[in-house]
């Protein structure tokens, strides 16, 4: 693996995101933000949307030239981060135009998944894969399918969250053989994905919601059932 250093020196995209979050860093806030995330690895102290900014004002100055270029600078910037806040930025890279929904991305998006291993990270790659899932359900529906029974917790909280942007496009067979499978795992984690997943998706189509958790109250955890319905009567 190279270093942060050789990494910049052959990247100017990722030096520059990297040169600006230290810039703007807020080193009081670094500790807080570090032992809220439960994180290893230290904060610079920049907020999210600050490391959004950051990152798509880098990107226009030195727009890649295609979606391989940038996924070579995500890629670099992941690996070799210090910060977490870097690895936020790679993350958001993998959103612009240039990348989203491309499925030449996914092989990266699992690397984060599997490699951040905690919901910050992992939530933020799972909305990428959704967009991936739209522009290319037959090639990533069965990835996705593969996932919900990996035995990585995190792929399968990804394969479970994935849709949480589609609205009517959500595929309910999908969601269904992503769901059901970790129905009986007692993580945290899933159980909250699988909620949420109800939940976002009872705002599109109650009803159908309602007749899942109904048909399968005994085999939901409390937390899912609870999250499923919070906004339904």
């Amino acid at each position: 693996m190279i270093g942060s250093a050789a990494a910049d020196a052959a990247d100017p995209l990722c030096a520059a995101i990297r040169s600006e979050l230290r810039r703007q860093a807020e080193p009081e806030r670094a500790p807080g933000m570090q032992a809220y995330m439960r994180s290893a690895m230290p904060f610079l102290g920049v907020r999210v949307p600050q490391v959004r900014r950051i990152t798509r004002a880098a990107a226009r100055e030195r727009a890649p030239v295609d979606v391989g270029d940038l996924l070579a600078t995500a890629t670099g910037l992941w690996r070799t981060a210090g910060y977490r806040e870097e690895r936020y930025a790679a993350t958001e890279l993998l959103g612009l135009r240039v990348a989203r929904g491309r499925p030449e991305a996914l092989p990266l998006c699992a690397e984060m998944i599997v490699t951040g291993a905690w919901w910050d990270h992992v939530d933020a790659v799972a909305h990428l894969v959704g967009a991936m899932l739209a522009a290319h359900p037959p090639a990533l529906e069965p990835v996705i399918r593969g996932w919900s029974m990996d035995a990585d917790r995190w792929l399968r909280r990804s394969a479970i969250i994935c849709q949480l942007d589609a609205r009517t496009d959500t595929d309910v067979e999908l969601l269904t053989a992503v769901i059901e499978p970790n129905l009986p795992d007692p993580d945290f984690f899933i159980r909250k994905a699988i909620g949420w997943a109800l939940r976002q998706y009872a705002r599109t189509n109650p009803t159908w919601v309602l007749d899942f958790v109904a048909t399968r109250r005994a085999e939901l955890s409390a937390l899912s059932y609870k999250e499923a319905v919070k906004h339904l009567t």
